[in-house]
């Protein structure tokens, strides 16, 4: 029987597919190897344990949040620091006046009618004979330290201290010092106020108004009734 001829051009092309398939498996085989380099990942998928992109920005961005809040704690820290050279140069009423208008605040002197902002603190020279009667630092970020700069004040009779952030139940429990002076004080939506620092207030025989607006406490009713025993000449304000 004759052998049938197989045409030259197609055991070509059979050999080269032949050899294109060896060359196929030969990368597959070292793709599988220890040694080999490891694909790029797609969007989203991980890389090994490490995570892909996905968890590397979100690692970046911890790592962002994370230095943000550093550099707000170290702001607060500055801002709230005792001024000890402004009170030698200058006293304590001053000092804590210069201290109120760098946190954006008020400060009215004795004899004074009208409260001077930040954009007046050039009057200073001028009033700094005088004591420091009232200090408003509504919506600032004073914070338990930055009272340090207000402790020394003897003829204090207004503070406020509504909307404050950082105003807290520690906070409060340093006014006593002001008992024998305060007369008005506000406290107004400060969140981090409860009824445990309300209670501290007892010591301030000589308040005629507390403004407690806004304060998130349980039992607003209740706790009214204990200030108004507590502090029976005092007028309880936003808990009617």
């Amino acid at each position: 029987m004759a052998r049938r001829e197989t045409p030259r051009g197609s055991r070509g092309a059979r050999g080269r597919a032949s050899r294109g398939a060896d060359k196929m498996a030969a990368l597959r085989a070292i793709g599988g190897s220890r040694g080999a380099p490891a694909l790029r990942p797609r969007l989203g998928q991980s890389r090994g344990g490490s995570g892909g992109l996905r968890a590397h920005l979100d690692r970046w961005r911890q790592h962002l949040e994370g230095a943000a809040g550093w550099a707000e704690r170290w702001r607060l820290r500055k801002l709230n620091a005792y001024r000890s050279s402004l009170r030698e140069s200058l006293g304590p009423d001053a000092a804590a006046a210069e201290f109120t208008w760098a946190c954006g605040g008020g400060v009215r002197f004795l004899g004074q009618q009208r409260w001077i902002g930040p954009g007046s603190r050039s009057e200073l020279p001028r009033l700094q004979h005088l004591p420091v009667v009232g200090i408003d630092l509504s919506g600032t970020p004073v914070t338990y330290g930055g009272l340090d700069n207000l402790v020394s004040l003897s003829h204090l009779s207004h503070l406020d201290l509504s909307g404050c952030p950082h105003v807290s139940d520690w906070l409060l429990a340093r006014l006593h010092v002001f008992e024998a002076t305060l007369q008005h004080l506000a406290l107004a939506r400060c969140p981090q106020v409860s009824e445990r620092g309300l209670a501290t207030l007892h010591h301030l025989r000589q308040l005629r108004s507390l403004d407690l607006a806004g304060l998130a406490v349980p039992s607003p009713a209740r706790l009214r009734a204990l200030l108004e025993a507590a502090l029976p000449h005092c007028r309880i304000l936003g808990m009617e």
